[in-house]
């Protein structure tokens, strides 16, 4: 009995052994091939935010229901529960409506959906829908690119007690007056960015004026319409606040002095407001502080002071503070400004009355990578101390007032910089042994001498203008094949020049004006060009048919050259010049000659303009011309066109000026060009006009210099017209009408020629052969004897 059961109780422990290690075994091969299973509460919530969206370019092509949600597109899962806790959607290019029914994923804790093009924001009442919102903890609805997102309140926030991050960027929110008072109770909020909300208020409810938001660490509300001051108490809500943008949003008043109780800060932006007075004396104690960012604001008084105590400092820029159109900081700069300031990289102090104080032997404790001197006082002699500076990319030295160089460091500093601008100072040298690595390259307004310095093949712009270079232009600017702006204006560069830039298909302006270059006009130009300025050089030959078939050019100028032949009716297909366009013309300087008037400088040129004066061009001006509705300057002065204005100029409602003189037009000035109402400047004197000058306010405003010289043209400003005038200006054609009836004279010469030729030549045939002659008889006798039949039967019909 003893062993029966002693083997009754091995075979169970076998059989126990057995089933565990089978369930053991199920168990691991379960998780090894776990099948996720979404819960469907989420699922239900998902495809109803689903339903409001546009995926166009199928980028949530996997939300369907035959799959699992937790294998969609930018849903995620918890491992252990299956439900939804993350959904990012972020730059997918969805549009239609975003439906905050998604916040009652009853997990949710990050919801990403910025840089789409969504146009509706649904708000539910979601302090009822939503019971778990409080387990969210990042919100991101930030800049949608469609039609702008509106929102009329921000009352939906409330329940979102774990919220720590939240951008609501470019959504507007002008209708919420009291967006702070939503954002304050937000206990765990540790980052709110709102730039560009349109938030145009800046009030603060007594009720929460002793509430503190201990986490918030960043703050951006840049880009916003306050235009109101800053509140004193904004600064007393959080004093752990280390990012703080309020830049580009028309902030009035002083900057409040409780910014200084910041200790933390170590990002500060308060940049193109309108902030008046001192800056807070406390400066110095934002110890932490790397990036500082005044400019653009009126600011007063010294800084240099505190700024120099700020020794995490990489970034500061406390340029352009104008007040009555003067800087009004002060203060003398010196090394000593600087001496702790080991980690800066940026520095701009543009636009300012510092004196600038520093010993020639002084090497500086950091190493900038951009450093903006722009409209400061640094000259004669160019700084030495940035001389030393091995890492500049950027160095900005326009009008400075600097004129001696030291030409081997010079170079040596200027090869690596990738962004250089010495505008309008009075810098002497040759650089043309160099090879500058620029992307943008001004050194426009100097006194620089020899050839034209060697350009690396990444160069985006060029601006050498106002100097004295000369000779050829280098074979190495034929690969500046990403270039878009070229200026050579005023200098005494020669050679045939524009085979070389024909190659560059990315250029946009280019300006050779005032050298001697010489040379046609090639016909393969780039199909970017949208300002060409060939003014006062050798270039013949005469204008290719392609040229006027950029359709991008509104700016034409070929004057003071040698060119010739007619325009082309393919002028019409410019058309800028036509319809209106706007133009995108980065920091480029175009010259403008219009209203008789010398050249004047423009930094973003929209002026429509054809200037083909001074040349050797003649013919007739093509009607096309005269359907270029947007123009408004043109020039074809001093050339030998002829031909008369047709009614059609009346269209051209945007001219401004308008300069026909000393050419060989002729006949009556139409009466539709009155209607130039914007017409400031008219030249028409020298031709061969002839009859009277419409009535009409805009063309009896200009004075007679602008008629002279036009013998048969009358009526004011000019002298009377006699009735006999009037009446019969055609009737007794004088030598100023030569010209516009020679072509009738010619049509009507070559008709009487044509007609005695052929007469002639058929009469002459039968005089002297026999045969057609007495064919000819022939034919005449049997059509007599035809007509005399015919009529002798309509007689007898009649009797």
């Amino acid at each position: 009995m003893k062993s029966l059961m002693t083997i009754l109780t091995s075979q169970m422990s076998f059989l126990l052994l057995v089933l565990f290690y089978i369930t053991t075994f199920h168990k691991s091969m379960s998780s090894n091939h776990k099948v996720v299973g979404c819960n469907e509460k989420d699922k239900k919530t998902l495809l109803m935010f689903k339903n409001g969206l546009i995926d166009d370019y199928h980028m949530i092509s996997t939300w369907t229901i035959e799959k699992d949600c937790c294998s969609w597109e930018g849903v995620y899962c918890d491992n252990i529960t299956d439900r939804v806790t993350k959904v990012d959607l972020s730059f997918n290019n969805l549009e239609g409506k975003i439906n905050l029914c998604i916040l009652e994923l009853e997990f949710l804790s990050y919801l990403d959906l910025r840089d789409n093009a969504f146009d509706v924001i649904s708000l539910p009442t979601i302090q009822h829908n939503i019971t778990h919102a409080s387990k969210l903890v990042y919100l991101d609805l930030s800049f949608n690119h469609g039609h702008r997102l509106h929102m009329d309140n921000l009352h939906w926030l409330s329940p979102l007690s774990s919220l720590k991050y939240l951008n609501l960027g470019d959504i507007d929110l002008h209708n919420e007056t009291n967006w702070l008072q939503m954002v304050v109770p937000l206990p765990s909020l540790l980052e709110f960015r709102c730039s560009a909300c349109n938030l145009n208020n800046f009030t603060i409810n007594l009720s929460i004026e002793n509430l503190n938001l201990t986490s918030l660490q960043t703050l951006d509300l840049s880009f916003n319409n306050f235009n109101s001051k800053l509140p004193k108490q904004l600064f007393n809500l959080t004093k752990d606040l280390s990012y703080l943008d309020l830049s580009v949003s028309n902030i009035v008043g002083e900057i409040p002095s409780s910014l200084s109780n910041l200790r933390n800060l170590s990002f500060l932006d308060l940049s193109v407001n309108q902030f008046k007075g001192s800056f807070p004396d406390g400066i110095g104690q934002l110890e932490y502080i790397e990036y500082l960012d005044i400019s653009y604001n009126q600011l007063k008084g010294s800084i240099l002071d505190g700024i120099g105590q700020l020794t995490h400092l990489h970034y500061l820029d406390i340029s352009r503070n104008m007040l009555n159109g003067s800087n009004d900081f002060s203060g003398v700069i010196s090394q000593i400004t600087f001496s702790n300031l080991s980690r800066l990289e940026f520095l701009d102090l543009s636009w300012s009355n510092f004196v600038f104080q520093f010993d020639l032997e002084w090497i500086p404790p950091f190493q900038l990578r951009e450093l903006c001197l722009e409209y400061t006082n640094q000259g004669p002699n160019f700084p030495s101390w940035i001389y030393t500076q091995k890492s500049l990319k950027v160095l900005d030295l326009s009008n400075s007032g600097i004129s001696l160089i030291d030409i081997n460091k010079f170079s040596n500093l200027i090869e690596g910089i990738l962004h250089l601008y010495l505008s309008n100072n009075s810098l002497i040298g040759d650089i043309s042994n160099l090879t500058l690595k620029c992307h943008n390259l001004y050194l426009d307004h100097n006194n620089f001498t020899g050839g034209l310095p060697n350009i690396s093949p990444m160069v985006y712009s060029v601006d050498l203008s106002y100097n004295s270079f000369s000779g050829s232009i280098p074979h190495s600017w034929k690969n500046l094949k990403d270039i878009y702006y070229i200026n050579l204006w005023s200098n005494a560069l020669s050679g045939e020049v524009l085979g070389h830039l024909s190659n560059l298909k990315q250029l946009i302006v280019m300006n050779l004006g005032e050298n001697e270059f010489s040379g046609t006009i090639p016909i393969n130009m780039s199909q970017q060009l949208e300002v060409i300025i060939l003014r006062g050089n050798q270039f013949e030959g005469i204008i290719p048919t392609q040229l006027f078939n950029l359709s991008s050019l509104f700016h034409l100028d070929l004057a003071y050259n040698k060119l010739s032949g007619s325009i082309s009716e393919c002028v019409y297909n410019l058309t800028h010049m036509v319809t209106y366009h706007v133009t995108e013309i980065p920091r480029a300087t175009v010259n403008l000659f219009t209203k008789g008037q010398d050249y004047v400088y423009e930094v973003r040129p929209e002026r429509r303009t054809i200037d083909l004066s001074s040349n050797n061009f003649s013919g007739k001006v093509p009607m096309e011309l005269f359907r270029l509705v947007q123009l408004q300057t043109l020039n074809l002065s001093h050339n030998n066109f002829i031909g008369t204005i047709p009614k059609t100029i009346g269209g051209m409602k945007n001219m401004e000026s308008l300069d026909l003189s000393n050419n060989k037009f002729c006949g009556e000035i139409p009466q539709s060009m009155v209607l130039l109402n914007f017409l400031d400047y008219l030249n028409i004197s020298y031709n061969n006009f002839s009859g009277k000058i419409p009535t009409g306010t805009q063309l009896q405003s200009f004075n007679a210099s602008s008629y002279i010289g036009n013998p048969n043209l009358c009526g004011a400003p000019l002298k009377n017209c006699t009735t006999e005038e009037e009446n019969h200006k055609y009737a007794t054609p004088s030598k100023g009408d030569e010209d516009c009836d020679s072509f009738r004279e010619f049509l009507y010469l070559g008709m009487g020629v044509g007609f005695a030729v052929s007469f002639w030549g058929i009469c002459g045939s039968l005089f002297l052969i026999r045969k057609w002659r007495h064919t000819y008889f022939r034919f005449l006798d049997q059509v007599v004897d035809k007509l005399y039949v015919a009529l002798m039967v309509k007689l007898n019909n009649f009797h």
